[in-house]
C-alpha cells in the first residue's frame, strides 16, 4: 500500500511544482554557482602547479652547450 500513497502524492505534487516554475526566470541557482566555483578553483590549482613545474624546467640542453662552445672555438681558431 505505501506505493499507492506515494504515487497518489506525486500525482498531486507534480502539477503544483509545474505551476511554480516560470520558464523565463529559471536560473542555475546555488548548485550552478558551486559547480562553477569548484571548476574555477581546479583551474587555478592546475595553473599554479603548471607554473611551479615550468619553473623547474631547464631549457638549455646540457650536451649542446659544450658542443656549441667547442664549435665556436674551432671557428675562431680556423678563421
Amino acid at each position: 500500500m505505501p506505493d499507492v500513497t506515494a504515487n497518489l502524492a506525486m500525482t498531486h505534487l507534480v502539477p503544483l511544482a509545474a505551476q511554480e516554475v516560470d520558464e523565463n526566470k529559471v536560473t542555475p541557482g546555488v548548485l550552478g554557482f558551486i559547480v562553477f566555483a569548484v571548476m574555477a578553483l581546479a583551474v587555478w590549482g592546475l595553473m599554479k602547479s603548471m607554473n611551479r613545474h615550468m619553473g623547474k624546467v631547464d631549457f638549455k640542453e646540457k650536451g649542446s652547450a659544450d658542443e656549441a662552445d667547442a664549435e665556436s672555438d674551432e671557428v675562431r681558431t680556423s678563421a
